[in-house]
């Protein structure tokens, strides 16, 4: 299981510390967040803090657009230093020339649907991307409920892939924490991004270690 901890949740005072934290943790990625106040309801940080983080951390950059117009920004995210780059469905009016540029600039292609999105949608796309993001909470917030119907489009997703016989993840983003870890793992999921279980939990080290373990 490859675990994401999602900075948004992380104190923002101390992000060389955090940063230092997960770097010596079984933290696989860092999952960064970046919102516009336009397609969600929030802002949380760009292209400068990224850039700052990117000095601090080896690890893989999970960069999840939840903008409007993602395309405008790509060689910028990727000059920021980005490794995955991950736009939403509901955003991109040209989802393949989106995704043909991002995998041009050499970093991962993934594509975000939102909870009231069927996964059948991303039919057309699958074989030209590296991995699928599911929202299993309504984006802009961390710390929301997660919503129990994500096991089933995480199952459709999976037994789809494995049809195409292509190789692209899965991964869940929104209240995922220890008390559905090992259900999302049985459902398909290969990614887990854990925002408020990590850092909210009195040892985030020992959360991250227990999450590698769910599937073992």
């Amino acid at each position: 299981m490859i675990i994401a901890p999602s900075l948004l949740a992380s104190d923002f005072l101390n992000l060389g510390s955090v940063c230092s934290m997960l770097n010596d943790s079984e933290a696989d990625w860092f999952h960064l967040d970046v919102m516009d106040g336009r397609f969600v309801n929030n802002i949380s940080f760009g292209l400068p803090v990224i850039e700052q983080l990117r000095k601090a951390s080896k690890k893989l950059f999970d960069v999840h657009l939840m903008i409007e117009e993602p395309e405008k920004y790509t060689h910028a995210f990727r000059n920021a230093g980005a490794d995955i780059l991950t736009v939403h469905l509901e955003a991109c009016r040209h989802l393949h020339r989106n995704i043909q540029e991002i995998k041009s600039l050499g970093m991962m292609a993934g594509v975000a649907i939102n909870p009231h999105t069927p996964v059948q949608l991303l039919q057309d796309i699958l074989p030209d991307i590296d991995m699928v993001l599911i929202m299993s909470v309504n984006p802009g917030f961390g710390g929301q409920k997660f919503i129990p119907h994500t096991y089933d489009k995480i199952s459709i997703l999976r037994q789809r892939i494995e049809q195409l016989g292509i190789n692209v993840k899965i991964e869940v983003d929104g209240g995922v924490d220890m008390t559905n870890a090992r259900a999302l793992a049985e459902a398909g999921a290969d990614v887990l991004v854990a925002g408020s279980a990590v850092f909210h939990s009195p040892d985030p080290r020992a959360t991250i270690a227990a999450m590698k373990q769910i599937d073992s």
